[in-house]
């Protein structure tokens, strides 16, 4: 996974996400925030351009905002455009590390949703909703 590599320079090709301005917050928590900061990014996908994330000021940033934000593109992109066309930068280790992991999960998921569901109806039962 290469999205964490130095940022390229800014082209006119590229659009620069800052997250704590698409959010409106610092705080990276909810699904609902990471889904705005998807938005952004797959609008610059589906406009042919590159989008540079900027992680700059933002705390608190939980792997459910991050598999929303980042890992959900997994599922409507090939991976090959997004490894090309995303960079993540201003990111502190810690989260990067995170990010890391959460692609990772989502990635296995994609592979198998089935599997995944059983294993959450047979962990919650009844209270398990898809």
């Amino acid at each position: 996974m290469n999205i964490l590599a130095a940022p390229q320079t800014q082209t006119e090709n590229a659009v620069r996400i800052v997250v704590t301005e698409a959010i409106g917050d610092n705080l990276s928590i909810s699904c609902v925030d990471g889904q705005k900061v998807y938005d952004q990014i797959a609008a610059a996908f589906h406009a042919g351009k590159n989008a540079i994330v900027s992680f700059k000021d933002a705390e608190d940033i939980t792997s459910a905002f991050l598999a929303e934000a980042i890992g959900h593109l997994y599922a409507e992109f090939p991976e090959e455009q997004i490894e090309s066309s995303l960079r993540v930068v201003d990111m502190e280790e810690i989260d990067a590390d995170d990010l890391k992991y959460t692609i990772e999960e989502v990635k296995d998921y994609l592979k198998d949703p089935e599997r995944w569901k059983a294993a959450a109806r047979e962990t919650f039962g009844e209270y398990y909703d898809e």
